[in-house]
């Protein structure tokens, strides 16, 4: 991909010597988020913002490119091998889809939650995020499996606010969506195979997903809530605000305490 010529097409050529100078290829693309822009030298708000859509427009079209035969046949996600890994894993969920249920045909509804999971998804896979499970309104995202890297707490986080952002401004007819959004780090035991054909998925063991789970519920309209142990590997990357210690019902039979914190934007 020549990034020159990319730059150009936006009528954003001012900025190929930036992109230039800081190594952009196609693949850290993929990957830029709005501070990377801003620290790129991109002051405008309006060119990030016509940048960040362009951004998801190419991962998405990168994404739905054929993988090679031989690199698909050796991927993780299909070894069916169950590993012990430290799992980040953000929980979505539409805000409001009830209401929604109750006053929209169910033709336009699906139209609504195809929009919000295309949006997350997209921005998932910017952060290279695994989208394990689509439920409904709700969406279970892994950042550590099948692929890790060493900030895979910091994509989540990052994956987290922009996908609230991105729900946010979905132009949908039928009313003004928001998503929340919540996110814990755990050892997991992942990648056993459960279900036959087409339900077959792999599974993940451990406490990790149920508290990401409840953390969402908790989460108000529009809001990150991570567990403390995320917030220890983030350090100050963010800003935080901390909900001191509350209540979280891990499983029917126990309950988890846990200071937990609302991320915002540095």
């Amino acid at each position: 991909m020549d990034i020159a010529s990319w730059l150009s097409r936006l009528g954003l050529g001012q900025y190929e010597q930036a992109f230039r100078q800081n190594d952009i290829d196609a693949e850290v693309l993929k990957r830029l988020t709005a501070e990377d822009l801003r620290e790129l030298g991109v002051a405008s708000v309006g060119h990030r913002r016509r940048l960040l859509d362009a951004i998801i427009a190419f991962g998405a079209a990168a994404a739905d490119e054929p993988r090679p035969q031989a690199e698909a046949s050796v991927a993780p996600a299909q070894t069916g091998e169950a590993q012990r890994r430290q799992l980040t894993v953000m929980f979505c969920d539409l805000v409001g889809s009830t209401a929604l249920s109750t006053r929209l045909d169910p033709e336009d509804l699906r139209e609504v939650i195809a929009a919000y999971h295309r949006a997350v998804t997209e921005i998932v896979a910017r952060f290279d995020g695994f989208v394990a499970n689509y439920m409904g309104d709700g969406m279970l995202v892994y950042f550590g499996y099948p692929r890790a890297h060493e900030d895979d707490a910091e994509r989540a986080v990052r994956a987290g606010l922009e996908s609230i952002a991105a729900v946010s401004r979905l132009d949908v007819k039928f009313a003004q969506l928001q998503a929340h959004v919540g996110i814990a780090t755990g050892l997991v035991v992942v990648g056993d195979l459960i279900g036959e054909g087409l339900a077959q998925q792999q599974s993940v063991v451990g406490e990790t997903p149920n508290l990401a789970a409840r953390l969402e519920a908790l989460a108000e309209p529009g809001k990150v809530v991570i567990a403390a142990g995320t917030r220890r590997l983030l350090g100050d990357l963010f800003e935080y605000r901390d909900l001191g210690t509350v209540e979280v019902r891990a499983s029917p039979s126990r309950c988890r305490r846990g200071r937990c914190c609302v991320q915002v934007p540095s």
